[in-house]
């Protein structure tokens, strides 16, 4: 009890739980749409950003990186929109050249930061890349939260929308919907989870946060307001699970045990969930004695 109402713990907690929660249930449209990796090529392309923003204001402002985050995060959807419009490159070539380019010119930004003697401060640079959530601040769950709410208010007041789009872009347009703007959509708010995400996980693991709960949601119904619940509750359960391993285990980092405890639901959804390995061997079984 003396652990879990900490200061430390409740601050790390509440950020990655709702974090994970609001994760969960947007990044679920596009695990069913076959566009996951967008949030891999995203989250790694908002790193130069993060660089640029410290070289700008010359210290680990959480604002100010969050922000170069969220410039470059769209700055990279734009690119993979125009590759994918106007060339013979498919959507996954353009991922793996947008997620390979920025990424590697912010690793050459970070390089000359840390190797330029004009630039002192550049503790915790590193902690976007892997994630450090033990060192987040009231700031950065203040943001955590503004994001969550506003991404998920969207979800809700265009609900109706993403869900027809999600399954028929086609009939979504017959019926007044532009596929356009509901893709527009759900991408903004994947980029604003992300670039609120990295302080805690990493621009390296956050893409875990968005694919596993859907996978872990698909695996235990096919209605998709179901698959949205448990997808953002198994995001929640894990993130506030790896929180408190972390916590409660030295040496263990908070964002790659949430990632592992994530990895451990999928892996259980993947064998005993309705759709799971275990459940359709015993239901093929039960149905060849009968």
């Amino acid at each position: 009890m003396e652990l879990l109402t900490s200061y430390t713990f409740l601050i790390v907690a509440i950020g990655t739980t709702l974090l994970s929660f609001a994760s969960g249930i947007i990044g679920t449209v596009s695990v069913i749409k076959g566009q996951s990796l967008i949030g891999d090529a995203i989250g790694h392309a908002t790193f130069p950003g993060i660089i640029l923003a410290f070289m700008i204001v010359g210290v680990t402002d959480t604002l100010s990186l969050t922000i170069g985050a969220l410039i470059f995060g769209v700055i990279a959807f734009f690119f993979i929109q125009v590759i994918t419009n106007h060339s013979k490159i498919t959507l996954d070539g353009a991922l793996a050249l947008i997620l390979s380019s920025f990424f590697g010119f912010g690793m050459a930004l970070k390089s000359f930061v840390q190797g330029n003697p004009a630039f002192k401060n550049t503790q915790g640079i590193d902690d976007y890349i892997f994630g450090q959530a033990a060192y987040m601040l009231r700031l950065d769950v203040y943001l955590i939260l503004i994001a969550s709410v506003i991404s998920l208010l969207l979800f809700i007041i265009f609900y109706h929308q993403i869900r027809i789009y999600t399954f028929d872009p086609i009939y979504s347009s017959t019926v007044g919907i532009n596929p356009s703007l509901i893709n527009f959509l759900v991408l903004s708010m994947t980029i604003l989870l992300i670039a609120v995400g990295l302080k805690a996980v990493g621009a390296i693991l956050i893409v875990n946060l968005l694919i596993a709960p859907g996978v872990i949601g698909l695996m235990w119904s096919n209605r998709f307001n179901t698959v949205v619940i448990i997808a953002g509750l198994a995001g929640a359960a894990a993130a506030s699970t790896g929180t408190y391993i972390s916590t409660a285990f030295a040496g263990f980092p908070t964002g790659p045990s949430i990632i592992l405890v994530l990895s451990a639901f999928v892996l259980v959804s993947m064998l005993f969930g309705r759709k799971g390995l275990v459940t359709r061997q015993i239901i093929k079984v039960r149905g060849e004695s009968s």
